[in-house]
């Protein structure tokens, strides 16, 4: 195993300090790192997808579990800390400068099935984890994802109907995988600490239910959620069918979106993707 310098003092001679604007907050702790990069299971030589890996924190302990990491980074100030852990784990880095957001994961990958881990800046971690959990192909790519967001977002993720939290990320996450909080992470674990607590969840691909377009469970939460307050017969207006495919399945438009459950979302789309 590498033998490296504490991740502090890399940090002080890089002169790196978190970038607010790109909502960075650091994690020193490497006895929490290890435990994070533990979540996924065994590592040794699997891929793993990190963005926005910083100076490394967590890039050092998923190279110590013995995984393979591409680590995606915007923040050009951070590549000459991350240059030096892969010469530490030769051949078992590749860093791409960039905007997650914009580049396309499976090319990256070149293909092969990857575990994504990440402390995902706050400003981009919503977004990317949908586009993760959408499009018509699935099993995904994807193994398994172990994301850090603040712990609002990650309870919004598991929720349960008829919770305050429950809404179209919850939907989006449990209709065709499993999700559960894995940990919970003090604010003053990070450096700066942030406003908010935060959270790991874990999601693994399930069998996804047949008959079901992707697009159209999308689109059905968007408009359901987009006015949660409403009735399902006003929110559900603008999508073509939606009020006569809930009289077909006997769901009482005068409901609202937050008491429907996944698998009644999931038979609505089934309903409309087959119309």
């Amino acid at each position: 195993m590498a033998e490296l310098p504490p991740l502090r003092e890399v940090i002080a001679r890089h002169g790196l300090s978190a970038s607010k604007a790109l909502g960075q907050n650091f994690l020193f702790d490497a006895q929490l790192l290890d435990r994070i990069a533990a979540i996924p299971g065994d590592l040794a030589d699997k891929a793993v997808l990190e963005i926005g890996p910083g100076p490394g924190g967590l890039t050092r302990a998923l190279l110590k579990a013995g995984a393979r990491v591409t680590a995606i980074e915007m923040d050009k100030r951070c590549l000459p800390a991350l240059a030096e852990l892969g010469d530490a784990y030769p051949g078992r880095l590749n860093v791409i400068q960039g905007d997650a957001l914009k580049l396309d994961h499976a090319e990256i990958m070149n293909g092969e099935s990857f575990a994504v881990l990440s402390n995902l800046p706050y400003n981009v971690g919503t977004a990317l984890f949908v586009r993760w959990l959408g499009g018509e192909a699935w099993p995904p790519l994807w193994t398994s994802l172990t994301l850090m967001f603040q712990q609002e977002v990650a309870q919004r993720i598991v929720a349960q109907p008829d919770t305050s939290a429950y809404g179209r990320l919850a939907v989006l996450a449990q209709w065709r995988a499993r999700a559960k909080l894995a940990m919970k992470v003090h604010r003053s674990a990070f450096t700066p600490p942030p406003k908010v607590m935060s959270a790991i969840v874990h999601v693994e691909p399930a069998a996804m239910p047949e008959g079901v377009s992707a697009r159209m469970l999308e689109r059905l939460t968007e408009a359901a959620f987009g006015q949660r307050r409403k009735m399902l017969r006003q929110s559900l207006k603008s999508v073509p069918g939606a009020l006569e495919a809930l009289e077909c399945l006997g769901i009482d438009p005068q409901r609202r979106a937050e008491t429907v459950s996944v698998d009644e979302f999931v038979s609505l789309a089934r309903e409309l993707s087959a119309g």
